[in-house]
């Protein structure tokens, strides 16, 4: 049975389809791509069927990834049965998930940058309206969490 993983922000366009093609990229890597389902979301609908924004995937692919198949979509009550860790970008994100989600899924919700092992932020920061230097540093974020986070899938 394969382990579901959804990495949600606010838009789904910046920060979650990034965790999402990084994730990805790293559980091939260590050879668990047959046994994850890795998917993103946003607590907004924003911008439903929209490719990530264009700097999210240029910065990514300048690091070897690519984000450009992925589609935005909204989270749905169904995901919170679907998947078995739901990943927020920040605590707005989060606190949202937390009001939506049924009490016997409460213990999947967690803050991406809680699997960090080196950065000391506990958030990863939307870019969206920042200046090229946000792009960098999600990715170092997310790359550097999705590491904690990868560790704690193989041992779930």
């Amino acid at each position: 049975m394969k382990t579901r993983i959804l990495f949600v922000c606010m838009g789904n366009i910046c920060r979650s389809p990034t965790a999402e093609g990084v994730f990805r990229a790293q559980a091939e890597l260590a050879g668990m791509s047959a046994s994850v389902d890795i998917d993103s979301a946003g607590t907004h609908a924003y911008h439903v069927g929209e490719p990530p924004d264009a700097r999210s995937q240029d910065y990514a692919r300048k690091r070897g990834y690519d984000l450009s198949p992925q589609r935005a979509r909204q989270v749905t009550v169904q995901d919170f049965n679907d998947f078995d860790f739901i990943v927020a970008m920040d605590k707005d994100n989060l606190r949202i998930l937390k009001d939506r989600c049924p009490a016997q899924h409460q213990h999947k919700l967690s803050l991406m940058m809680s699997h960090a092992t080196h950065s000391r932020s506990d958030v990863v920061p939307d870019p969206y309206y920042g200046g090229a230097s946000g792009f960098d540093t999600v990715l170092d974020y997310i790359e550097d969490a999705s590491q904690g986070l990868l560790q704690l899938v193989k041992k779930a």
